[in-house]
């Protein structure tokens, strides 16, 4: 057993490493790229890739490689944002609607019924649409589809554990509601609600490309991946790394966040069991 912890343990260092790399590469974009990457060159427009320009040029003969880290930046923690907002606002609605029962819990798990009555990107497409665009209303768009998740995640861990004996023993020592909520609850029903965020940091990172693809996130000069697909689309049979640089740039790191998520829920299931 404690290989097994050894083996998840060594496996989920490895993969936050990766994290922690992709992190430092997006606060210090600016020192890797090797041109600025909002200058325009119309002498070297579409260039393919080479020497000078590993990624090649865009329609306006910007550097592909320094607009891809550079994006790195608003791409990574935009979603970063995006999964500790609904992560905390659909906890504190579930612990709140747990402990307290009654009207208010029936009101808040209806607003999520709501919520999850209509598919995930189609309501957010709408409410983004309603506020006109914009890396502002892309998040909150995601956060109002999303938050139900992490809210029923909270509620049914809060039912479980004011059951305890520890819970009935602080009532009896005088404990404040708001100690108990945040010193005896919520330490004791975090664990699944970081497991799940951790596995939704990529999704949240392909929905926000998604919706900056159809004109509704980032939009240009900014360098943001989803955008940058949007803006090449048109160029994809002839100039294709123009959408393949930010789309690889995508998949790498969807990839490694959600290896780091499912390394950190097994290295959290070996130390439970």
């Amino acid at each position: 057993m404690t290989e097994t912890i050894q083996k998840k343990r060594q496996k989920l260092v490895l993969f936050g490493t990766l994290v922690l790399l992709l992190l430092f590469v997006a606060v210090s974009a600016e020192k890797f790229c090797p041109y600025d990457p909002y200058a325009q060159n119309y002498g070297e427009a579409l260039l393919p890739p080479c020497w000078q320009h590993p990624l090649g040029t865009d329609r306006f003969g910007r550097d592909m490689l320094s607009r891809v880290l550079i994006g790195a930046r608003v791409s990574i923690f935009s979603s970063l944002i995006l999964t500790g907002f609904i992560a905390a606002a659909g906890t504190a609605a579930g612990l709140l609607a747990g402990y307290a029962g009654g009207v208010f819990d029936a009101v808040i798990m209806r607003i999520s019924d709501v919520c999850l009555a209509f598919p995930g990107m189609v309501f957010a497409l709408a409410v983004a649409a309603v506020l006109h665009g914009g890396m502002f209303a892309v998040v909150l768009a995601l956060a109002v589809a999303h938050w139900p998740r992490y809210a029923r995640i909270a509620r049914s861990q809060t039912l479980s554990v004011k059951q305890e004996d520890y819970i009935a023993a602080a009532r009896l020592a005088g404990c404040q509601t708001l100690a108990i909520l945040f010193r005896h609850i919520l330490p004791n029903i975090l664990s699944p609600v970081l497991v799940t965020a951790m596995l939704d940091i990529g999704t949240m990172m392909m929905e926000i490309a998604a919706l900056s693809f159809l004109g509704l996130g980032a939009q240009p000069p900014t360098a943001e991946w989803g955008s940058m697909m949007s803006g090449g689309r048109s160029l994809l049979q002839l100039y294709p790394w123009v959408v393949l640089a930010p789309g690889a740039a995508i998949f790498i790191t969807v990839v490694i966040f959600n290896l780091f998520g499912e390394a950190f829920r097994d290295y959290r299931n070996s130390c439970q069991s």
